[in-house]
């Protein structure tokens, strides 16, 4: 059991990202102080979303230049904190070299950072952002899993460079961590696998692949129909305070499945239609699978992906995270139409 000191400050990699601006925003209405790591603290635009909620908190941040990919480029950061935070890793299924835009960033950046910590004797705990996909990679997966349900003792291994090279990246990132973690005893570890987040960040304007996601909902581009790809889906409020809770309760441990239900995107394109009527191009009916399939390299998919997808269910178990950590999780729903309300009002879908 670790016990982390309030008083001391926490650090937090990728502190502008999706999930992690949620999370700095909770450690500093708790009054903590918080060291976000950022590529670039000269970057006001960026960080303005940060300052806002600083200023009307009982916390404070300071910010400090690191980048994934540099060694010891942490250690500034990290000192004085017994907790760090490292969420830091990229999301995006549209990339030319998976090699280099997605393995290299989650593997060596987990390397550096949990490096430093090696170099840093205050810290006590890490909390590491993995996701669901380190535990199944194509929803058919979990076909194959005890009573066909993925829960925290599953591992992908249908992911690769070819294949789904996203969840590959995170499997070798947070294996890499297991091993940096048991090669030592002075620090603990405790790990969050999300799946997909939804719900409103702090920057309306997010990059992750969860915007993307939500926005074609609404935006025309499934206008004749959605595929029936099945998600895992939670609030990004929710993962922040599994992040939060997994960091300061002591008995916090191993790997922690953070999913509050699953939708099809037919479900999810219903729910918004339910409560934004006509207004949008939400589809209406579902894409026959063979279709998809037809359709695959027109719209930048694999026909690999595709068919071990649909119309497979995504079926979890997350009752580790309800017990263990406390959380009490949102309704999906109610996150998707706060979601989409977010990215109406910054004008991405008109």
């Amino acid at each position: 059991m670790t016990s982390i000191d309030r008083t001391k400050p926490v650090m937090v990699t990728g502190a502008t990202g999706y999930v992690a601006g949620r999370l700095v925003e909770k450690l500093l209405n708790e009054g903590l102080t918080v060291h976000a790591a950022v590529r670039n603290p000269d970057d006001k635009e960026k960080l303005k979303y940060l300052d806002t909620i600083a200023a009307k908190s009982k916390g404070t941040i300071k910010y400090f230049k690191a980048d994934l990919l540099t060694p010891g480029s942490y250690n500034q950061a990290m000192k004085g904190c017994e907790l760090v935070y490292h969420t830091a890793s990229p999301f995006t299924v549209s990339v030319k070299d998976p090699q280099k835009d997605l393995v290299d960033p989650a593997l060596k950046g987990t390397r550096n950072v949990l490096e430093s910590v090696n170099d840093t004797t205050e810290v006590k705990r890490v909390v590491l952002t993995s996701s669901c996909v380190s535990i199944f990679g194509d929803t058919k997966d979990i076909l194959s899993y005890p009573g066909k349900i993925a829960t925290e003792d599953n591992w992908n291994t249908s992911s690769s460079l070819k294949h789904q090279p996203y969840g590959y990246s995170k499997v070798l990132a947070e294996k890499e961590a297991w091993k940096i973690n048991r090669s030592q005893n002075r620090w603990d570890m405790v790990v969050i696998n999300p799946s997909l987040v939804i719900g409103p960040g702090i920057n309306p304007n997010g990059t992750s692949e969860s915007f993307s996601i939500i926005k074609m909902l609404g935006d025309g581009s499934l206008k004749s129909g959605a595929p029936g790809f099945d998600f895992g889906l939670v609030d990004v409020r929710d993962v922040a305070l599994a992040h939060y809770n997994a960091g300061f309760i002591p008995e916090a441990n191993g790997r922690n499945i953070i999913a509050a239900d699953h939708r099809t995107m037919l479900q999810l394109a219903e729910t918004l239609s339910n409560k934004f009527g006509n207004k949008y191009k939400f589809p209406n009916k579902s894409v026959p699978k063979f279709m998809v399939w037809l359709m695959a390299s027109t719209v930048g998919m694999k026909r690999k992906f595709i068919s071990r997808n649909i119309p497979y269910p995504w079926v979890f178990d997350n009752s580790k995270s309800i017990q263990e950590l406390g959380i009490n999780y949102r309704s999906v729903d109610d996150s998707v139409v706060e979601f989409f309300q977010q990215i109406v009002d910054s004008g991405s879908i008109k």
